[in-house]
């Protein structure tokens, strides 16, 4: 089974308002999703955010965010830049193609060879 990660891309520490406890203590975060299998490493470009605040603890959902935020956040946004979609392979999956490679070959060898083998 693949494991699934959200990497961290970019953090940012706001002077806003949390509109639960009004502390001006909230940290915004950008997340990418990776995903981690045995035998490839893909990136993708989903891209997720969160606001937290430090003081209380709490989330801060889109809903309830104020004027304010809403455009630090846009401004965010757009200097959050995720790695590039890709598709990495792993060792395991090369050395799994080397050896079916190999099995292959030694078949082919002994079918081809196979008067030498039953004299």
């Amino acid at each position: 089974m693949a494991e699934i990660k959200l990497e961290l891309i970019k953090e940012a520490e706001l002077t806003n308002n949390c509109p639960e406890c009004f502390n001006q203590e909230l940290k915004l975060s950008f997340y990418q999703k990776h995903s981690y299998g045995k035998f490839v490493h893909k990136i993708t470009d989903e891209v997720s955010s969160e606001i937290k605040c430090k003081t209380c603890h709490n989330a801060i959902y889109p809903v309830s965010w104020t004027p304010d935020i809403e455009r630090v956040y846009e401004y965010y946004k757009k200097t959050a830049i995720p790695v590039e979609p890709a598709v990495k392979y792993t060792r395991s999956l090369y050395i799994i193609i080397l050896l079916l490679i190999v099995l292959v070959a030694a078949s082919v060898y002994i079918l081809l060879n196979r008067e030498l083998f039953t004299s």
